[in-house]
């Protein structure tokens, strides 16, 4: 770890300049307290630095907790081991492929009985916020239960002592991105009208006691809630497929459901301030924890340390070091293949951003962690399910 300008607190042994330097300029705003924490896997994001810990003063930036609100990561420990999977994995791929929707803009035809009591909640809890979700998107139900494309996956993975896992990545959908964008959007506005000068528009905020902060924590904590359901509903839909493939019902050991774009109050350094973590997850002492390592290569259950000059936080994952563009002219379908040589997946030349060589190196990534989370398990992934 070390300490960049008094205000920055950096884990990163990989970092490239331009990440550097968006990090500088947000922890420079008069309203981090007590400073700026840079995780492992940092890489420039919108705004704030993805893989970034940012604490405010009685304010909020939307922006730096993130467009795709409560992004998590979800796993399922089961009781079957290596031996008890057939070795062609192709059909749980495809059965998998076909419960769950993929990429942007796929949804569910109808909300699923197993779906319908967690939309009856998100309905009660959206009343209760005074809002209507379908405002943004009209069709908002029907998205709960879908992964989506980018970086989110489906996995079933294996630990070092071959026990079967269950592992996906996803969040709120179009459902929480528009409501991300609504109110990056009214940030920008309130900065415009009371002439805030900002290094980045991107960084506006929005005060502590407005109306318009107001709006935007119901509606933030909304949507946390269906990232958080809506991986539960997908995962209840692999471990019934999975159950099928393998010829009897699952026992859930273990399930573990953690955010990773989320904001909330928290105390640290004797005052209490908003917790924004874009790309990092919450890891007090004895907190479960999920770091996927790009497809392909390792991914890892943790347990917090409850490191306080990290904020109680740690990474969320290996960290792009090739933007999604730059991948695409530095790699081939062919290498893609080469580094997914043995785990079941879609070849896909829509892939090739994921490639993992595109991302920092996940075992990197965990010794720059070492003070900040402790390693359970160590999962390598057996099938891989994604979005284009």
């Amino acid at each position: 770890m070390e300490t960049i300008n008094g205000k920055l607190l950096n884990w990163a042994s990989i970092l490239d300049e331009k990440t550097r330097e968006q990090a500088v300029m947000t922890a420079g705003l008069s309203f981090i307290y007590p400073h700026l924490a840079l995780m492992p896997d940092a890489h420039l994001g919108k705004g704030a630095t993805v893989g970034s810990v940012i604490p405010t003063l009685g304010a909020i930036i939307p922006a730096a907790v993130g467009v795709d609100i409560g992004c998590g990561m979800i796993a399922v420990r089961t009781q079957y081991s290596l031996p008890d999977l057939p070795a062609d994995r192709r059909p749980l791929r495809e059965d998998i492929e076909r419960a769950v929707p993929l990429s942007a803009g796929h949804n569910n035809r109808k909300v699923l009985p197993t779906a319908e009591p967690r939309v009856a909640e998100l309905k009660s809890r959206a009343a209760a916020a005074g809002f209507d979700p379908a405002r943004y998107v009209e069709k908002w139900d029907l998205q709960l239960g879908s992964l989506g494309s980018g970086n989110h996956f489906i996995e079933v993975c294996a630990d070092e002592t071959d026990r079967v896992w269950l592992f996906l990545h996803s969040g709120s959908r179009g459902i929480g991105n528009k409501i991300a964008q609504h109110h990056i959007g009214v940030a920008r506005q309130v900065a415009a009208r009371l002439k805030v000068h900002l290094p980045d528009p991107d960084l506006a905020h929005l005060e502590e006691g407005t109306p318009e902060f107001d709006r935007y924590i119901a509606e933030l904590r909304w949507a946390q809630h269906f990232a958080l359901l809506n991986r539960e509903e997908m995962m209840d839909r692999v471990t019934a497929r999975f159950a099928r493939f393998v010829g009897g019902p699952v026992e859930e050991l273990e399930r573990i459901n953690c955010h990773h774009n989320f904001t909330q109050q928290e105390t640290h350094y004797g005052k209490s301030v908003w917790v924004s973590r874009k790309g990092a997850i919450k890891a007090e002492r004895g907190d479960p924890g999920l770091i996927p390592g790009s497809m392909g290569t390792a991914s890892y259950v943790v347990e917090g340390l409850g490191n306080p000059a990290s904020l109680n936080s740690s990474p969320h994952g290996a960290g792009r070091e090739y933007s999604r563009n730059a991948a695409r002219k530095a790699f081939t379908l062919e290498e893609l293949k080469r580094a997914m040589r043995g785990i079941e997946f879609r070849a896909s030349e829509a892939f090739i951003d994921e490639i993992p060589a595109a991302y920092k190196p996940i075992d990197v990534v965990m010794q720059d962690a070492a003070d900040l989370v402790t390693v359970r398990h160590t999962l390598r992934q057996l099938v891989n399910v994604k979005g284009d």
